[in-house]
């Protein structure tokens, strides 16, 4: 009976300890290709959150990655950085602002496919996302990208498909930021 006994309990922890490490897995559809992003809930709970809020309301469903910063088209920023940034929705869709997850909390630091939410000012951000290309650590807290030095919210990163958002990147004009037109996000589901 003590092994009987034994043998649940451990079971019981193991499925309780595999349960609590779950990571979320979500697919972003594009118009070139898929992109497979595994999500931080433990480390960075609010962020994840809200990004499944938007996910699971198919607010992301025919947006767009609207934007690439690359090395060559920010002539007037002396501290440059690397990313796509897509998810805007429509406005009268977008839920409250979240507090920002500053990285120095979270520990998750804006690496090659790190995922991250974008924001103007601390706890503004909404919708839109950004994911790098090759590390960033100007976006992590006390970086150098904005003059606040609080960063930005990394909540995750790519696990499957960098090879799309390079390729979304290269797409880029050399004197804008801006894609015309931009790359469509069909979807984005949780796996």
């Amino acid at each position: 009976m003590k092994k009987i006994s034994l043998s649940l309990v451990i079971l019981f922890f193991t499925i309780s300890n595999l349960s609590a490490q779950k990571k979320e897995i979500c697919i972003i559809k594009t118009s070139l290709g898929d992109i497979t992003v595994e999500l931080y809930p433990k480390k960075a709970p609010i962020t994840v959150a809200n990004f499944l809020k938007y996910v699971d309301a198919c607010l992301y469903d025919n947006t767009t990655f609207f934007r690439s910063v690359t090395l060559n088209n920010q002539p007037n920023n002396s501290v440059k950085i690397e990313v796509i940034q897509g998810g805007e929705v429509d406005s009268t869709k977008v839920f409250a602002a979240i507090p920002l997850e500053r990285t120095s909390k979270t520990g998750v630091l804006h690496k090659n496919g790190t995922i991250s939410m974008a924001r103007d000012n601390p706890d503004s951000a909404t919708c839109s996302f950004f994911i790098c290309i090759n590390d960033q650590p100007s976006l992590d807290f006390a970086g150098k990208r904005n003059k606040d030095g609080q960063g930005f919210a990394a909540f995750g990163k790519v696990i499957k498909g960098m090879d799309v958002v390079k390729k979304i990147q290269l797409l880029a004009p050399n004197d804008n930021q801006y894609f015309k037109p931009p790359i469509v996000i069909l979807s984005i589901i949780r796996k």
